[in-house]
């Protein structure tokens, strides 16, 4: 069963679009808190998403690019804008197709099925999801070299990455400086107690880059903790 995520803010087309996918046996899931959009599709992890243009606060644009920092989902636009320019901007922002209101259901569930097809049935390419470790907001993304939170991002190197994603793993543990040398040996680069140390200090810096200061603490004679909670100093 697909579970499809609805963000419509006219309660009767959201309702009747949420009545219409239950019936041909989607799972529909509705939010209304559209000041955290993105939080709701990390909450309830769909696989296609129905998404508005005019909505409260930032509009469909702006979710689409934010969702598309952390997933390629399908994302379906609906708008009762029929110029060439709002599809345009539906397509360059990240959407997958454009939806004009009013519309029929059927056209609707057609969209849905054919998205769905591309994306995960016979006409689906080979998989390039992402891989993704996060705590409290702070995503590491494997597949890109990056770190998110809060509408930041950073590049990572791949000692950076190796060392943020395992400290993020273990969060509010103390992670022993083998264990971090382990994680960034291999056959070909030697490292050295000095080099982790180097990279824990880059680790912080980029940390900080993104408002988080003093997440990372050094326990003498151990290795290192990540704090498992922290607020916005940045």
């Amino acid at each position: 069963m697909y579970r499809i995520l609805i963000v419509e803010d006219d309660d009767k087309i959201a309702g009747i679009l949420q009545e219409y996918l239950e019936k041909y046996g989607y799972e529909a899931v509705r939010t209304t808190d559209y000041k955290h959009i993105k939080d709701a599709f990390l909450r309830h992890k769909p696989e296609l998403v129905l998404l508005d243009i005019n909505l409260p606060s930032y509009d469909g644009f702006y979710w689409c690019r934010q969702i598309r920092t952390v997933s390629s989902v399908p994302i379906l636009f609906m708008s009762a804008r029929v110029g060439e320019m709002d599809q345009i901007m539906a397509i360059e922002n990240g959407g997958d197709d454009y939806i004009t209101k009013p519309f029929h259901s059927e056209v609707v569930m057609a969209k849905i099925k054919s998205a769905l097809r591309r994306a995960y049935g016979e006409y689906a390419q080979v998989q390039t999801g992402r891989e993704l470790t996060e705590l409290n907001g702070l995503f590491v993304d494997r597949t890109r070299n990056s770190a998110e939170w809060q509408g930041r991002r950073v590049d990572l190197s791949r000692n950076e990455l190796l060392l943020l994603d395992l400290l993020l793993k273990q969060a509010g543990e103390v992670v022993s400086r083998e264990r971090l040398l382990e994680a960034l040996w291999d056959d070909i680069d030697f490292v050295d107690d000095n080099t982790l140390t180097v990279n824990v200090t880059r680790v912080r810096k980029k940390l900080e880059e993104l408002g988080i200061t003093h997440a990372i603490e050094t326990v003498r004679g151990q290795g290192y903790r990540l704090q498992s909670s922290w607020e916005d100093e940045g």
